[in-house]
């Protein structure tokens, strides 16, 4: 193979990969930014602020949930909103729900609420609204 045919199947080479991997950040970069997002509106309660403060823990409850197992979690309505924040109320004393929908992972439902300290919590609950578990944190 001559010299110059060394040097373009090189380059060429060279370039493929660097598009290659170009390509590949992109993909990634896109695929973390793909959240489903909802309005206020549509939460149980209303958040006291669109975002966090710097440096809090409590999460922006405008945000709709995750997608996991083939499932993308959808905010809860209606006579399913006020059955699931009943049941998670009862579970958690004195916390307020602030997102209930349905769950990608495990449970058909689940709450995330704020408790009176500040810290939150999950509730995780069946398709009759029967609690079947509370996890600290967003779960």
């Amino acid at each position: 193979m001559n010299p110059l045919r060394k040097i373009i199947i090189g380059s060429a080479m060279a370039g493929t990969a660097v598009l290659g991997g170009a390509v590949g950040a992109g993909l990634l970069g896109t695929a973390q930014a793909q959240t489903t997002s909802t309005t206020a509106a549509a939460t149980a309660t209303a958040p006291s602020s669109s975002a966090p403060a710097a440096g809090s823990k409590t999460p922006d409850w405008t945000k709709g949930g995750h997608q996991a197992n083939g499932k993308t979690e959808t905010l809860l309505t209606g006579d399913d909103l006020a059955k699931a924040n009943a049941a998670a109320e009862a579970a958690v004393p004195g916390a307020t729900p602030k997102r209930a929908e349905i769950d990608a992972e495990g449970a058909t439902y689940e709450v995330h609420m704020t408790k009176a300290d500040g810290s939150v919590a999950t509730v995780k609950l069946d398709s009759s609204f029967n609690v079947t578990g509370t996890i600290d944190g967003m779960g």
